[in-house]
């Protein structure tokens, strides 16, 4: 466990009985990070910035629902933002604006690299995890981004990509594991 992990941790406990200062600390941290993600499923700055409202007050309401033996709290909190925008996004009866495939990932990597993230380390693992994505072949990326920062559900991909159910599910498994693989691949090579 990191230090950040542990005074997020700490933060979480000190939220649980009540301490406003706690969630003001917490909201510092991540506001950047969940109001890009509401942002990204939402393409609507004033439902981005409702939804990045609500999270944390769900936070200050239920944050003791999150188990650090379960994953980071950061990772946690960008699940909660992504279920929170889709949802948003289905109460305006809406579906997620999907972007037309580029033939150039500079409009991504320049929104990427705007945000401002208080953990560089943080920062690093998504830069990492960007040019991971490009090395998957182009129609298992694309589901990968349809599916986690689209908010489409696997029905939802095949409609829209006019595929088989299967066949989206299938390319949705390869990918994922085999950026699982070189994000593993990567890793042992650093240390």
């Amino acid at each position: 466990m990191t230090s950040i992990d542990s005074e997020d941790s700490a933060l979480l406990q000190r939220i649980a009985v009540g301490d406003s200062g706690a969630l003001l600390t917490l909201h510092k941290r991540y506001i950047n990070l969940v109001y890009s993600m509401a942002w990204r499923v939402l393409n609507d700055v004033g439902l981005a910035e409702e939804v990045t409202r609500d999270v944390f007050l769900k936070l200050w309401q239920k944050g003791q629902r999150y188990d650090a033996d379960r994953g980071r709290f950061s990772s946690w909190l960008l699940s909660v933002t992504r279920f929170a925008a889709i949802d948003r996004l289905r109460q305006e009866g809406r579906r997620p604006e999907l972007v037309e495939q580029r033939d150039n990932a500079s409009e991504d990597g320049a929104f990427l690299t705007s945000r401002v993230l208080t953990d560089h380390a943080q920062w690093e693992r998504g830069q990492h995890l960007r040019l991971l994505l490009q090395e998957l072949p182009a129609d298992q990326r694309q589901i990968i981004e349809l599916a986690y920062f689209g908010g489409l559900t696997h029905s939802e991909l095949a409609a829209y990509l006019d595929l088989p159910l299967g066949t989206v599910k299938g390319r949705l498994r390869l990918g994922l594991e085999k950026l699982r693989a070189l994000w593993l691949d990567d890793s042992g090579d650093r240390q």
